[in-house]
C-alpha cells in the first residue's frame, strides 16, 4: 500500500448491501425499527440510566407518534405474535409520557393516540 492510498477508505459496496437487506424479512425490519423508536422515546422520556439528563418531551412525542403510526399500519402485516409486544411497549411509552408531562394532554390527544385511540391505566 503506497503512502498516497494509506489515508483513503474503501468505498462501501452498495451492491452487496442491497443484496444483504433483500435477504431480511419485512417483519424483522419493521420490528427492528420499532424497537429503535421505542428505545429513543424511552431515553427522551428520561427512562434511561442517565434519567432526566436526556429528557426531552418534544422529541419523545415525535418518536411515539412515529412508533404508533408504524405499529398501527403494520399490525395486520406482521401478525399478532409480533404486533402484540409492540403495542404493549407503545402503550407503556404513552402512559410514561402522560406521567412525565407537567400538563397532561386530554385523552385522545397524547402522542400516538390519533392512531391508537385514548390510552388509560396501566
Amino acid at each position: 500500500m503506497s503512502d498516497a492510498n494509506a489515508g483513503q477508505q474503501q468505498a462501501p459496496d452498495f451492491e452487496q448491501m442491497t443484496r444483504d437487506i433483500a435477504d431480511v424479512p419485512a417483519v424483522e425490519v419493521i420490528t427492528t425499527v420499532a424497537v429503535h423508536l421505542m428505545s429513543a422515546a424511552a431515553v427522551n422520556l428520561g427512562l434511561a440510566e442517565e434519567g432526566p439528563q436526556h429528557k426531552d418531551l418534544d422529541e419523545a412525542r415525535k418518536l411515539i407518534n412515529a412508533l404508533a403510526g408504524l405499529v398501527t399500519a403494520s399490525a395486520t402485516e406482521i401478525s399478532s405474535f409480533h404486533a402484540a409486544p409492540l403495542r404493549d411497549g407503545l402503550k407503556s411509552l404513552q402512559l410514561a409520557f402522560r406521567e412525565a408531562s407537567v400538563v397532561p394532554d386530554e385523552p385522545g390527544q397524547g402522542p400516538g393516540e390519533k392512531f391508537t385511540g385514548p390510552v388509560f391505566g396501566r
